[in-house]
Order: structure tokens, then C-alpha cells, then sequence
């Protein structure tokens, strides 16, 4: 499972999880995939992480939206991986610029 964090036009932040992370990112880009996302379209994939699980994926999701917008600013420029808020999380590389580029 993987749980990542969406920069949106506007300069807005989305997180969500998924258990095919390029497959949830072009629903995004295509509009078919959450409500906000489609009046907010992604611009790219600011972060995301691989769990364990989808019990893990749920509580990191919830954890990262409970952020402040300052925190999940430096959450996505520290790289942070390993252990993230007691769950284990491997950041994940590359990240996707649109929906069909993936960059390294």
C-alpha cells in the first residue's frame, strides 16, 4: 500500500492511499478520482510512502492530514523515511510531474 501527498493547482495539498499508486494517480489527473481532485487538479506527486498494509496505510494517511500545512510542507522536503509517526514507511522515488512522465 502506498500513502502520498498530491500538490494541486492552487498550491494545495491532497493525501490519500492506494495499493497502485500510478493507476490512483491517473484517475486523479483524469478526474475520475476523489471529489476535491476534481476541482483541484494534481500537478504532481509531492511524496508518497510504501506500508505495510492497508491498517497501516490508514493511520498514516490520517496522521498527515492532521498536519498543519507548515508540517507537511517540511514532511515532503525532509525525504523522511524509515519510521514515520510509529509506522514503518519507506519513501518512494520517483515521483510523477504529470500523468503520463515519471521522473526520477
Amino acid at each position: 500500500m502506498f500513502v502520498y501527498i498530491l500538490r494541486c493547482k492552487g498550491d494545495t495539498l491532497y493525501t490519500g492511499f492506494t495499493p497502485d499508486l500510478a493507476r490512483r494517480y491517473r484517475e486523479h489527473c483524469q478526474k475520475k478520482g476523489a471529489k476535491y481532485t476534481r476541482s483541484h487538479p494534481p500537478c504532481g506527486i509531492a511524496a508518497a510512502w510504501e506500508v505495510e498494509g492497508k491498517s497501516d496505510a490508514l493511520r498514516l494517511e490520517y496522521r498527515i492530514k492532521t498536519l498543519s500545512r507548515a508540517e507537511k510542507d517540511r514532511l515532503i522536503e525532509s525525504g523522511t523515511e524509515g519510521e514515520l509517526f510509529g509506522i514503518r514507511a519507506e519513501r518512494i522515488h520517483p515521483v510523477f510531474e504529470s500523468e503520463s512522465t515519471i521522473v526520477g
